[in-house]
């Protein structure tokens, strides 16, 4: 078995435990590889996940846990605090975008007809007796065809002022990016960024923007991200609030 999990391409076996740190019951996934020769600690808005060599001893991993138990606990407790309060999809429920509240109401079903935004208020077309699941995805799809409006409007703000031509826009669903920029020029952002103050989107969109002229975060990126975004290290330190990477 270990042989076929070290060869090339072979997945990571992956399990489900818990353990006690710092009085705490901690739920964690563990990631065994035959790649790695160290284990490493992650914590994001899944949670623990611990990467660990295949042979990994169960004393070696216990170890590591318990010495950074307290690390663990903190950052877990902080991830708790900055995760949004559930949406409870029906009449009334209250939704973020571009960095406010939005109340939801629903309208008559309408065939062919997408939420429409009109003031404070989000009509959803989806009937007043709606199950949650079809408002959910009514109202999911409105949020993404709003981020590719707003976000194609920045681009078309910022390109300009940086003097670079993006080769496309694109919409994605990665949990742990904002954005990313190929070398072919195809700028990805996160349909969710919608949901951010404006300052933050429009941050974003130079972020990746900006590696068009410089593929990488070296002092010469930065300089070109603080040409036209100069609060940028502001913008940063209040992403790191929602969670996800840059």
């Amino acid at each position: 078995m270990f042989k076929a999990l070290l060869r090339k391409g072979a997945p990571p076996v992956v399990e489900i435990r818990n353990i006690h740190l710092s009085g705490k019951e901690i739920s964690y996934t563990l990631k065994r590889s035959g790649y790695r020769r160290s284990i490493s600690l992650r914590i994001d808005d899944r949670g623990l996940t611990v990467n660990a060599p295949l042979r990994a001893s169960e004393k070696w991993l216990h170890s590591v846990l318990q010495d950074k138990a307290d690390w663990v606990v903190k950052q877990l407790d902080g991830w708790q605090a900055k995760k949004p309060p559930p949406i409870f999809w029906a009449e009334g429920a209250r939704i973020p975008f571009r960095g406010e509240e939005f109340l939801v109401t629903l309208t008559p079903r309408s065939r062919g007809s997408a939420p429409q935004l009109h003031g404070e208020v989000l009509h959803v077309p989806v009937g007043v007796e709606a199950e949650a699941a079809h408002i959910e995805k009514a109202v999911t799809l409105w949020y993404r065809n709003e981020a590719l409006r707003v976000f194609e409007e920045c681009v078309a703000h910022f390109a300009p002022l940086l003097q670079v031509s993006p080769r496309e826009i694109k919409l994605t669903s990665a949990r742990t990016q904002w954005g990313n920029c190929t070398v072919q020029g195809v700028v990805r952002l996160n349909w969710q960024l919608v949901k951010m103050p404006l300052h933050l989107i429009d941050y974003v969109v130079v972020h990746e923007l900006a590696h068009l002229i410089e593929m990488n975060h070296s002092p010469a990126f930065w300089r070109v991200v603080e040409s036209v975004c100069p609060d940028y290290k502001q913008c940063r330190t209040e992403l790191r609030g929602y969670g996800v990477a840059e």
